[in-house]
């Protein structure tokens, strides 16, 4: 396949992060390589998880994402015979990236956990921000469900991989919205707020598992007299 020419706003510089830029730095670009980063989608699953982002919009962008080579629109096999969206073997190469974006960024002043989170950013928060120190002697597997979406954690050795899969053989199974997984593992809310079946005190220890970064200290310009 011959990828599409980058001209719309082309930085015209043989960097490599300015190309990166060419290639994910429009507008939801990157958001939509992040919810295919857990496996295939359907149009309707992204624009429901990305509520920010119109139905032309998302179409603009899987459109110039596949023109690039990032992004692959396929037929799920029959009975399905669905039409769903998947990152190439060189879109996925975007997820160290998304998770140091992610790590920065949330050193934030002005980041807010608060708002509204798709079920796939929270899982991938986890690669991201699992403490090592904690995860040193901790060994087990976590599944997570989000409606009709199911995905497994796995800690051992010091490491984590999250997959979308059954949780089928999981020692626990946390059921919730994502913002509330979120207000347990980085606000300290009270566990009680998640449905958790089998191993609780696997859950509740592998939900200790992760922090955020340290507040960045942003010197504030005083007003020139």
């Amino acid at each position: 396949m011959q990828l599409e020419k980058i001209t719309k706003r082309s930085y015209d510089d043989a960097c490599g992060t300015a190309h990166g830029l060419d290639l994910i730095g429009e507008r939801w670009a990157l958001l939509v390589l992040r919810e295919l980063l857990l496996g295939p989608r359907r149009f309707s699953d992204l624009k429901a998880d990305l509520p920010g982002i119109s139905a032309n919009v998302l179409t603009q962008r899987l459109g110039e994402l596949e023109a690039k080579g990032l992004v692959r629109r396929t037929l799920l096999p029959p009975p399905a015979r669905v039409a769903v969206y998947e990152a190439t073997e060189w879109g996925l190469g975007v997820e160290p990236i998304i998770r140091a974006l992610g790590q920065w960024a949330a050193r934030s002043p002005a980041h807010d956990p608060t708002l509204p989170l798709s079920a796939v950013s929270i899982m991938l928060s986890f690669t991201a921000m699992l403490d090592s120190r904690a995860a040193r002697g901790f060994s087990g597997r976590v599944g997570f469900r989000f409606g009709a979406d199911t995905f497994v954690a796995e800690v051992a050795d010091g490491e984590i991989s999250v997959d979308r899969a059954p949780i089928d053989d999981a020692g626990a199974v946390v059921s919730g919205l994502p913002t509330d997984v979120a207000a347990v593992v980085y606000g300290g809310a009270p566990l009680s707020l998640l449905d958790i079946a089998g191993d609780r005190a696997l859950a509740r220890r592998f939900l200790k598992l992760f922090k955020l970064p340290p507040k960045a200290a942003v010197e504030v310009a005083r007003p020139r007299a």
